[in-house]
């Protein structure tokens, strides 16, 4: 019996068990073996055969943002709006055939943009090079989901499965479980607030399917088996996705305002040009980007260049970015802007930076 049957028959064996107390235990197990097929399924093959042309691109710019969707919904047609580079666009499926990359600049910053190939159902089997589609998304910081509104939830309920499968966990934090494997002592469980999904015996059940007998395991939160088992796995990827609708100049106004108001989406038409402005707006928040200035002393502060941070970049990340050698010759900052009690002020390395602040480094 293949890895393929084995997972069909899991997933088919939960789908026929009920949900209630006595079956809770059965219902841990069979996920944790679930979870353990499909890690089996991405591994590579021992047996490696002929390599085909991989997809990975050289990460460049100060953000990475990967576009995934199914075939003809849009993503070359918005690579080749928002960018300069011209990806082919046609009416038939699979135009793009593989990873193209294009650059956004917006507020100082360049944010790669990658066109990845349209995703079919059962990709994360490896169908229709879903395998390489998925492996260069999960290096991106940002997922746009490119959605056809004229097609309904369908598309996005197969693709946040797909992604799943494969460890990509979408607008997720990552679980507050603190999970350290021992060498001996048995199991040590503990937990800060009453828990309703988890119990001792399930987390000795689920650690015993993966042949882990001496462990510290303290939750923190009330998590369900499936967080555990992300722990536990270690190689899943927590990332904000921004699901985007398109085509909506051919569906009614009621059904725009519908998909408009759910969560972390947005709604745009590429061949009518509507709403880019504020998906790129949306797309700066996700991928919480701040712009930093420099100024000389005695003059001017140089508003022409920026220096891109992430959101809660201290003056010692600032000082690293300008020169390696800075932070250690670093005597005082000033500051100006909304970071500060007053304009400007004499801070230190571990004063956090906010947008548009403007430095101005002191050295020994």
């Amino acid at each position: 019996m293949g890895i393929l049957e084995k997972i069909a028959e899991i997933e088919r064996e939960i789908s026929r068990t009920q949900k209630n107390k006595a079956t809770e235990y059965h219902l841990g197990l069979l996920k944790a073996k679930l979870a353990k097929y499909r890690a089996q399924l991405l591994e590579p093959s021992k047996s490696a055969g002929a390599k085909g042309e991989g997809f990975d691109v050289m990460k460049s710019g100060d953000a990475r943002v990967a576009l995934i969707g199914f075939p003809s919904v849009g993503k070359s047609t918005f690579l080749s709006l928002m960018t300069s580079t011209a990806s082919e666009a046609a009416s038939y499926e699979f135009t793009t055939l593989t990873c193209i990359p294009g650059v956004i600049e917006y507020k100082g910053a360049n944010i790669q943009l990658l066109d990845l190939p349209g995703i079919i159902e059962g990709a994360a089997q490896g169908k229709g090079r879903g395998r390489q589609v998925i492996a260069v998304a999960r290096t991106a910081d940002v997922v746009i989901m490119m959605l056809d509104a004229t097609k309904g939830d369908v598309q996005r309920e197969l693709l946040e499965k797909e992604l799943e499968s494969v460890g990509i966990r979408l607008n997720r934090t990552k679980p507050n479980i603190y999970f350290k494997p021992k060498k001996g002592g048995g199991l040590s469980y503990n937990s800060t607030l009453p828990l309703t999904q988890c119990s001792e015996k399930l987390v000795q059940l689920i650690l015993h399917e993966y042949k882990i007998f001496n462990a510290e395991v303290l939750f923190r939160e009330d998590c369900t088996p499936d967080e555990f088992i992300d722990v536990i796995v270690g190689n899943r990827v927590y990332m904000p996705c921004l699901y985007v609708y398109n085509k909506v100049d051919q569906i009614s106004i009621e059904e725009v305002d519908r998909l408009a108001r759910r969560p972390h989406s947005v709604v745009i038409s590429c061949g009518m040009k509507l709403n880019l402005d504020y998906l790129l707006e949306t797309l700066w928040e996700y991928l919480a980007l701040i712009c930093i200035y420099t100024k000389k002393r005695g003059e001017r502060p140089d508003f022409s260049d920026a220096i891109i941070m992430r959101r809660g970049a201290s003056v010692e990340h600032v000082c690293h970015r300008i020169h390696r050698t800075l932070a250690s010759q670093f005597k005082y900052a000033l500051v100006w802007g909304t970071s500060t009690k007053y304009s400007p002020q004499r801070v230190g390395l571990t004063h956090i930076m906010e947008h548009e602040d403007v430095i101005q480094v002191v050295k020994k």
